[in-house]
């Protein structure tokens, strides 16, 4: 039935509901098949994935671990999220691997950002190995790339159409591999899409051309019910002078379309449902063409159709994309090296999160840059509260949202952008992901006895009305090292779990594979790293993190 309810919902009024009666006979064969249909609803992922980290301080709520309120997230770098509380989930404690470190404690010696944007989705050493952290060879600093793929080629491969996923440059900005992240194969860069028309060009295919939409399917669309449209007119039938048999046909099918009358919005891939959240033609040509790095203008905070700036237009399209099921696993990948002339800042955004206004390790703070940092951490906390809300806005039926039925995850290159530390990792998630994961909690998954986890040290140097020098390879403002080590390979293996993705039986992702998904990545220690995949691949903590789970 949902493949048709865009071509006329059903005949308006007396007559759709007199339509059905004929059929009533059939009611619990069509029960069980929309019951079904029900239990398949698509889960997605979306992820926004940005660079250089956070002000650690500001941006963690005090509380780590139990329900969350609007106030824990009201003095910290996420206010802007307060509205979607109840939909959020904040796992603390978690590492990701391969960092990088002055002395080779921790990582490859390769870059602070190449071996660690090469390790973020992957969890493989980057190769050509580097055991010097100060080297500046091209082939280890620069070109180095991961061994494996990336965990959106992963889930692509079982999830999307095209067994690719799409992989957005926010503002259509270039990178290389100092901070690309998407890779569909050992040292294989994903380049993805940059342009919102190319993303526009790819959905447009999908729409259903030819069904016009009459006043119920708009209204459908904006989540009022079937049996709504048509109740004046049932409430009519229930008056006539009918049989008992009738009558009880009739409470039937009432019956049934309060159970299935919601719209699925995947049945709705139309230009109208992109116009109703902003995913317009005119929107994406509005938007063409982006920023260039460091250059004059700021696509990405700049207002290019009314409210809406490039970044919200990106967003816009990858939910338009999971509605219509042309990319179910999405990252959207914000630009490095970055000027936010819209914020009122001239500074890039990598020499900002040095706190020095250059790439350099060592220097003079410039004045007032935490606070410069908490803008950035703030735009970026509004551009994913913008995500939620349009996912949270799109009724998949039942009382649902596709935000019920998507992981919308926000994570960081790092923690401190400083001190370049992986522990402690900054990851917001918003949606259950069709019921698999908790909402409206902040979950320690280091130690979930502790509601009190550090919130990092990142106001420790660079205090406003200060000049201190800093030195990145002291990592002095980054969390302790004994804290926060929980792998992310666990989590990552969470949202394969929730999405449905399916492992051979080493428990590692494959096509056509029957058994859970247990194991991602080459190792979870990020000093098992060291020597760039000299050491035989292990898994020590394999599984997802229970904790995140809505039954727990």
């Amino acid at each position: 039935m949902a493949n048709h309810l865009n071509r006329r919902i059903f005949l308006r009024g007396l007559g759709g509901a007199v339509v059905a009666a004929p059929f009533l006979n059939s009611l619990a064969d069509r029960a069980a098949r929309a019951q079904s249909t029900t239990a398949t609803t698509p889960r997605r992922m979306i992820m926004m994935a940005t660079l250089y980290g956070c002000v650690t301080n500001r941006f963690f709520p005090k509380k780590s671990h139990g329900a969350l309120t609007a106030e824990d997230l009201a003095n910290t770098s996420l206010k802007s999220l307060a509205p979607h509380v109840s939909k959020l989930l904040i796992p603390r404690g978690i590492r990701a691997m391969n960092e990088w470190t002055a002395s080779m404690a921790r990582g490859q010696g390769n870059d602070p950002h190449t071996q660690v944007t090469g390790s973020m989705l992957t969890c493989q050493p980057v190769t050509p190995n580097s055991n010097d952290p100060f080297s500046f060879s091209q082939a280890t600093k620069f070109n180095a790339m991961p061994m494996g793929r990336s965990l959106d080629h992963v889930m692509a491969e079982q999830l999307s159409p095209s067994k690719e996923p799409l992989y957005a440059r926010v503002g259509n900005v270039g990178e290389n591999n100092m901070a690309a992240i998407s890779y569909s194969g050992p040292e294989q860069n994903y380049p993805g899409l940059g342009q919102p028309q190319q993303i526009w060009s790819g959905i447009t295919g999908l729409f259903k051309d030819g069904q016009p939409m009459n006043a119920d399917t708009w209204a459908a669309i904006k989540g009022k019910s079937i049996v709504d449209l048509v109740k004046d007119d049932l409430e009519t039938l229930e008056r006539f002078d009918m049989s008992q048999s009738d009558k009880l046909k009739l409470a039937a099918w009432k019956e049934l379309l309060s159970s299935t009358g919601q719209v699925v919005a995947s049945a709705m891939c139309s230009e109208e449902l992109g116009a109703m959240i902003g995913a317009t033609k005119a929107n994406v040509d509005a938007a063409r063409g982006g920023g260039g790095v460091g250059g004059s203008s700021d696509a990405l905070t700049s207002k290019v159709a009314g409210e809406l700036d490039t970044a919200d237009i990106f967003s816009n399209l990858a939910v338009l994309g999971a509605i219509c099921g042309y990319s179910p696993v999405t990252v959207l990948k914000y630009p490095g090296n970055y000027v936010f002339r819209g914020l009122g800042l001239n500074a890039e955004s990598h020499g900002l999160s040095h706190r020095i206004g250059d790439a350099g390790m060592q220097g003079t703070c410039v004045g007032g840059v935490l606070d410069m940092l908490t803008k950035i951490d703030e735009y970026y906390a509004q551009k994913f509260a913008h995500l939620v809300a349009t996912l949270d806005s799109v009724s998949e039926g039942d009382g649902q949202t596709l935000l019920d039925n998507t992981a919308a995850v926000w994570i960081q290159e790092m923690s401190d952008g400083n001190a370049h530390n992986l522990n402690n990792l900054p990851i917001v998630q918003a949606g259950s992901a069709g019921g698999y994961f908790k909402q409206g909690w902040v979950v320690n998954v280091e130690d979930g006895a502790d509601a009190a986890m550090t919130q990092g040290r990142s106001e420790a140097l660079c205090a406003d009305g200060t000049s201190n020098m800093v030195n990145g390879t002291t990592q002095s403002t980054g969390t302790e090292a004994s804290k926060c080590n929980a792998p992310v390979n666990k989590y990552f293996v969470s949202l394969m779990q929730a999405l449905g993705i399916k492992a051979g039986e080493d428990g590692y992702a494959k096509a056509g594979g029957s058994a859970e998904v247990t194991h991602f990545g080459m190792y979870d220690k990020t000093e098992d790293f060291i020597g760039g995949g000299s050491k035989p691949a292990k898994i020590n903590n394999p599984g997802p993190f229970e904790g995140l789970r809505a039954n727990t």
